[in-house]
């Protein structure tokens, strides 16, 4: 785990050009052609883009909301701010980048007005196929032990790991998307790199004398 951790901080650090491409120009076409589809009202475009986007959104959300209930809730009234004011969309971001940034001041309203815990239970995820029983056995520990590091970040350190980690975007996307300086966003990684490194090694040795 802490070689993965090192291994996307060096590709995050990498200049741009070195750095792998983190989504294929067809995908991202066929994300503005939706959008213009949904600028023109056009509802079979907007579920389209919908059903794109909802499991990494809710993927987003969980890590920060921990409340399945409010998860989709705030998921689907981000979706619906895509649908009334897509005009508004100038281009000057990634598509993702503006609609996460969307889903992540939603959050934030939602978490203030009720008072939402941002931590506590894991919210179950969409699930996806993946490897056979003992590869599934061994990234469910990895994972269970992530989100258990993740859970003692900060709502502010969670959404930039998930964004960076998880969602594969680079500091001057997700300063876009929480508001904040790209500076201010390094800061952050900085912080919740150290922290995680050191709950992941707690973590180890603590299921190590449980085994």
């Amino acid at each position: 785990m802490l070689k993965w951790l090192n291994a996307r901080k060096a590709r995050e650090d990498a200049p741009p050009a070195a750095r792998p491409a983190r989504g294929t120009a067809a995908t991202e076409q066929l994300e503005l052609e939706l959008l213009d589809g949904v600028r023109r009202g056009r509802r079979p475009e907007f579920e389209a883009l919908y059903r794109l986007y909802h499991p990494r959104l809710w993927r987003f959300l969980a890590h920060l909301m921990r409340q399945p209930e409010a998860i989709e809730e705030v998921l689907n009234d981000a979706m619906l701010v895509v649908w009334q004011r897509a005009d508004s969309f100038d281009g000057r971001s990634r598509l993702s980048t503006w609609i996460f940034g969307i889903a992540y001041r939603k959050a934030l309203k939602s978490i203030s007005r009720q008072d939402l815990p941002v931590d506590g239970d894991d919210a179950d995820e969409p699930a996806d196929p993946g490897p056979g029983p003992e590869q599934q056995l061994g990234l469910a520990q990895l994972r269970g032990r992530l989100k258990e590091a993740m859970a003692e970040l900060s709502l502010e350190h969670r959404a930039v790991v998930e964004l960076c980690y998880f969602q594969d975007m680079a500091y001057g996307e997700i300063a876009e998307v929480v508001g904040c300086p790209p500076e201010t966003v390094k800061t952050r990684m900085f912080y919740a790199r150290r922290r995680l490194r050191l709950l992941l090694d707690d973590l180890a040795g603590h299921h190590g004398e449980m085994s």
